[in-house]
């Protein structure tokens, strides 16, 4: 009887490579249904210099390794503490992709984006991916691709770099601003250095209090 039970459940083994559906539908479908322009400027990737060009090719790598390892890993429903946290991951992370690809198919006229989610994170839809990763990983138990969703979120923090860097260089000001309040009219340099005495009087206050 219980091998029966066995044999029953293994009836909901999905292959892993499933949850990768509903996210390329979010990320690729949608921007194109509600803006196909937005598909073509979340497609690009800004300028790299030095280290943020072999990130990129590790960004890519890790894009393409994670797809192909779905393949051959399977999705394994059950009471277990990976299979609740990885639902869980996953849907969060699926939900705030597709709130990040809203409101990034609808910028203002010089494309700037500072709606919804990019009032709280500049950078809304790696997060999302971070998230909804780390979901698929868990759902298949592999860690394996755990690692290479690490890899791949530290690859984009460089990817980031670049990105920012462009949008200063476009945006100005309004950009600077919008990274950190006060900041209009600060070079790269006196941006940077701004940015980590704000966190270290955030750091110096939360240490104070706690």
């Amino acid at each position: 009887y219980s091998e029966s039970i066995k044999i029953n459940g293994s009836v909901m083994v999905m292959n892993g490579v499933l949850l990768f559906l509903p996210f390329f539908a979010v990320r690729f479908l949608l921007p194109l249904v509600l803006n196909p322009r937005a598909l073509a400027r979340a497609a690009y990737f800004a300028p790299a210099q030095g280290r943020e060009k072999t990130a990129y090719y590790i960004y890519q790598i890790c894009n393409i390794a994670m797809f192909i390892y779905l393949f051959f890993l399977k999705i394994r429903p059950g009471d277990s503490w990976q299979f609740y946290t990885g639902l869980i991951c996953y849907i969060l992370g699926l939900c705030l992709c597709t709130a990040a690809m809203v409101n990034f198919s609808f910028p203002d006229e010089t494309g700037f984006n500072r709606r919804g989610l990019y009032r709280f994170s500049r950078n809304p839809m790696y997060v999302a991916y971070f998230i909804c990763f780390a979901g698929m990983a868990f759902l298949t138990r592999s860690g394996i691709l755990l690692g290479l969703v690490i890899l791949f979120q530290i690859s984009a923090h460089w990817i980031i770099l670049a990105e920012e860097r462009w949008c200063i260089r476009k945006f100005g000001d309004r950009y600077r601003e919008y990274m950190i309040p006060g900041a209009k009219g600060l070079s790269s340099y006196e941006l940077a250095h701004k940015w980590a005495q704000d966190l270290g009087t955030r750091l110096d206050m939360s240490m104070k209090v706690g």
